[in-house]
């Protein structure tokens, strides 16, 4: 797995949801999400998706968790498929994974321990973003972006 170190910005975005468990609903979201930016034009080599598990189903009852699937752009939009946003800002550890389902169920089950092996801590006041490049996907890979606390003066790393 390689990782790294990035600073995102805040990201404007057009997104859909769906609110319920967890589950093979995420991935056919993903699929009209897809399907929406190539109806329109939008897939390309330079373009950006994010998977955003909003909730914690140890924490909220999973019938009320949302699960969002979001595209970058400043562009406006008008479509009542999709609801504008802002991905937050911050400081994430990048780990970037096969797009398989294994490897990406495998990660899930690591990623407690996935910012400690590099001495880094998640904040979990900013969620895990699951980050899609299309020009990375076609190459069969993915990116998880993980929110961490960013260093102080004093702090070694």
């Amino acid at each position: 797995m390689k990782t790294f170190i990035e600073e995102l910005p805040a990201q404007p975005v057009v997104y859909m949801r769906r609110t319920g468990p967890y589950g093979e609903e995420n991935r056919a979201l993903m699929q009209a999400m897809k399907a929406w930016l190539h109806d329109r034009g939008l897939w390309c080599a330079g373009g950006v998706l994010y998977a955003v598990a909003r909730d914690d189903p140890a924490v909220v009852p999973p019938k009320k968790c949302r699960y969002d699937v979001c595209y970058v752009t400043r562009r406006e939009l008008a479509d009542v498929a999709v609801r504008r946003g802002t991905l937050p800002a911050g400081r994430y550890l990048v780990c970037e994974i096969a797009h398989t389902a294994a490897a990406v169920g495998q990660f899930w089950g690591q990623v407690g321990t996935a910012a400690a092996a590099v001495g880094e801590r998640l904040d979990g006041s900013r969620p895990i973003l699951e980050r899609y490049p299309i020009a990375l996907v076609e190459e069969g890979r993915c990116q998880f972006c993980l929110p961490v606390f960013a260093r102080g003066p004093g702090d070694r790393g």
